[in-house]
């Protein structure tokens, strides 16, 4: 692939977006719906990453673009949409977890199935080992501390970069390095047992 073309088409694309926040900033609704149907798969998966409830998820993430809604024109040129969003989410994620007055651990039967892999296409046997494990998985996240699953589901399941989350968080790049390192050794030592009973 032409590397000259690659970057033209990544300018468009920012600069396509960044025509978009404009509109919507300047009170443009259905700008402001194209941002919504781009960016709300991301913020749901993330707020069910954190909480690992459907309805609640669905919830946050509609109160998380009510703000956005009512707070794009904050949004700055140098401040990157997706973090500014996962901000809100984030900020919204922890009210939760304050009002809920307790530790964020759950058990099996507080948690919903995280649907971290696309069934589509698999046996059946295969489709209900990848709904346990999802499973184990979503169990294990709720263990971790908030802060440390904060940061394994930015880094590990939402890809974004350690700049990024530390623009989300407000923590320094080395401690996230090092707080996303202990999460990694937690939650394998956690998938472990389940990874080993399928051997």
């Amino acid at each position: 692939m032409d590397i000259s073309m690659t970057c033209h088409a990544s300018e468009d694309l920012k600069n396509s977006q960044d025509l978009i926040i404009a509109k919507a900033q300047s009170g443009d609704k259905e700008a402001f719906g194209l941002l919504f149907e781009h960016h709300h798969r991301f913020i749901y998966k993330f707020i069910y990453a954190m909480l690992g409830k459907h309805e609640l998820a669905e919830e946050l993430t509609q109160e998380t673009f009510l703000g956005a809604y009512r707070g794009i024109g904050s949004l700055r040129g140098e401040a990157a949409l997706k973090t500014w969003l996962c901000s809100i989410a984030k900020n919204l994620v922890y009210k939760t977890y304050r009002s809920n007055g307790k530790e964020n651990g759950k058990s099996e039967d507080d948690l919903d199935t995280l649907n971290l892999f696309d069934g589509k296409n698999l046996l059946p046997d295969e489709q209900f080992l990848n709904k346990e494990l999802n499973q184990v998985i979503a169990v294990a996240l709720g263990k971790l501390h908030e802060d440390r699953r904060l940061i394994f589901v930015l880094k590990e399941m939402q890809n974004l970069s350690y700049r990024e989350i530390s623009d989300i968080t407000g923590i320094a790049i080395p401690k996230l390095k090092t707080d996303l390192f202990r999460a990694k050794i937690k939650m394998r030592t956690m998938i472990r047992p389940y990874m080993e009973a399928r051997k």
